[in-house]
């Protein structure tokens, strides 16, 4: 039985998930939901057994079932196989008396790996047959772009273009994007932060000139953020193996609820645990935590999403989100797949910067979720409290979440930080947390002196960029950005039948700008 997946704003136009994986978001604008993704439940004594590559399969079949069983496995084969440091992939690993589920053991470093390794196998078996060329562009506060650029280099038939925000992504995040290799790829900074990255991608999908530009040539756009369903959906699969792993140790028995913390700005990791629970995974209570950009937060206690705030840069970045994407997705489960309130929601959200959720929609989000919030300075004192207390180091996301955990009154639940970044990734401000009087030149050198501070290393994939020559260094305003996309597609598809869009002028950073 296919599983159809239709718009959050219309009923219309219903496609399997793997058309939905490849145009990435619904025509109106709307993100791919499923009426049926979630009436097959998950059995948890199957997470006591097997591998996680076993796991993610089952999980998969239930989230997109036009994919045989054959399809996924092969595609969970490949993604998972040997691109993980880790053999159990995403590890559960004690803190003090709560666990840390470590998400960053991918070739990046960060937790988008667990999907964007998944993401290029969907899409390139459900592109068999289909005969265009598919552009990933995606914007990024700094993890999915360098993701989304190495589970897509060289994979046939694909592209990739990632925008970033100029000066707001750690410097190792920026060099990790504008050292990657390969010649499908494409990466632009975008004066501005990352919401105006964010809004100029989505008003790039529904450019139907462009589309059909694009159409004409035999190409296609499609999405590597978590909108994506097949992004969202691999997110799923590690909160049922945490949950496995944790009962297999003994810190729990089946059936027992878990509470789990995440760091969040797109929402996107965070609904992977609601789906994980509707799918059958006890789970306690959600804590969306924030860093100072607090909106989520605010509108878990009003009921108010309002993005008309001043815009803080904080020392977690790729948390420094206002508009929530993956909210509209809950908002359609939470009022029983109202697809009229949904549409006007995000009406007002584009027109005025600000809605109001009727109270009991908001009633059936606060069942599940909690919001809580750290400071930069709060970040940082948890990092060196951790650290001091426990010998484990955690990065300022992760940090985030831990804060808001250590302020909560333990209610008997196991309780899981989702720990989503190598603290390497962010090594300046990880080291000045422990160290407020340390001082170097750049984050290469905070990554070598947080290393001999804690007798640790850093990932090879971090502490080697370094030594790789800087190929992208292109920085436009938000308007250029569709110029961007088409002369990207032009590249790598060598579109010569067309007449070839003059690349936009754009001013430069250098390679050894740094974020610190």
């Amino acid at each position: 039985m296919k599983s159809f997946y239709h718009s959050t704003r219309s009923f219309s136009q219903p496609v399997t998930s793997k058309q939905a994986i490849l145009e990435g978001i619904a025509p109106d604008g709307g993100l791919f939901v499923s009426d049926g993704a979630f009436d097959d439940l998950v059995e948890l004594s199957d997470m006591l057994a097997g591998t996680y590559e076993e796991h993610a399969a089952e999980i998969l079949g239930r989230l997109l079932r036009d994919f045989s069983a054959q399809e996924l496995s092969g595609c969970v084969r490949r993604a998972y196989g040997s691109t993980f440091s880790s053999p159990a992939v995403t590890p559960v690993t004690p803190v003090g008396d709560d666990f840390l589920l470590e998400l960053y053991h991918g070739p990046t470093s960060a937790f988008k790996d667990v999907a964007l390794q998944m993401l290029p196998q969907l899409m390139g078996v459900a592109r068999q047959g289909d005969g265009r060329d598919i552009m990933i562009v995606c914007a990024t506060s700094g993890d999915t772009g360098k993701a989304a650029l190495a589970g897509f280099a060289g994979v046939e038939g694909c592209g990739v273009t990632v925008f970033y925000p100029h000066g707001k992504v750690s410097d190792v995040q920026q060099l990790q994007m504008a050292t990657q290799t390969g010649h499908n790829v494409e990466v632009c900074a975008v004066e501005g932060n990352f919401d105006d990255a964010q809004s100029e991608v989505k008003r790039i999908f529904g450019d139907h000139q462009l589309a059909g530009r694009l159409e004409a040539q035999g190409c296609v756009l499609s999405s590597a953020n978590s909108i994506n369903i097949g992004r969202l959906a691999p997110q799923v699969v590690y909160y049922f193996d945490a949950y496995g792993q944790l009962a297999k140790e003994g810190a729990l028995k089946l059936g027992d609820p878990v509470d789990f913390y995440v760091p969040t700005g797109n929402f996107g990791d965070v609904l992977a645990g609601y789906y994980a629970k509707r799918l059958g995974l006890p789970v306690g209570r959600l804590y969306v935590c924030s860093n100072a950009n607090d909106v989520l937060c605010d509108f878990l206690e009003t009921g108010v999403y309002d993005r008309r705030r001043d815009f803080h840069k904080t020392i977690s970045p790729s948390m420094d989100i206002l508009i929530s994407s993956n909210l509209e997705r809950l908002l359609y489960y939470a009022s029983d797949g109202d697809v009229e309130l949904v549409s006007s929601l995000m009406d007002s959200l584009a027109k005025d910067g600000v809605y109001q959720v009727p109270q009991p929609v908001m009633d059936t989000i606060r069942e599940t979720f909690s919001g809580g919030k750290a400071t930069d300075q709060e970040t940082r004192a948890t990092i060196a409290r951790t650290w001091n207390e426990t010998g484990v180091l955690i990065d300022p996301h992760t940090a985030v979440a831990k804060t808001v955990l250590d302020a909560t009154e333990p209610e008997g639940r196991v309780r899981v930080v989702l720990s989503t970044a190598s603290p390497y990734k962010f090594s300046a401000e990880v080291l000045r947390a422990l160290d407020p009087a340390a001082t170097f030149a750049d984050g290469f050198e905070a990554m070598d002196r947080l290393a001999a501070l804690t007798h640790t290393q850093p990932p090879a994939q971090l502490s080697g960029l370094r030594s790789l020559p800087v190929r992208f260094t292109q920085v436009v305003e938000r308007p250029a950005m569709t110029q961007v996309v088409e002369h990207a597609c032009q590249s790598v598809f060598d579109l010569s039948d067309a007449e070839k869009p003059i690349a936009p002028e754009a001013g430069s950073f250098s390679a050894a700008e740094s974020q610190e």
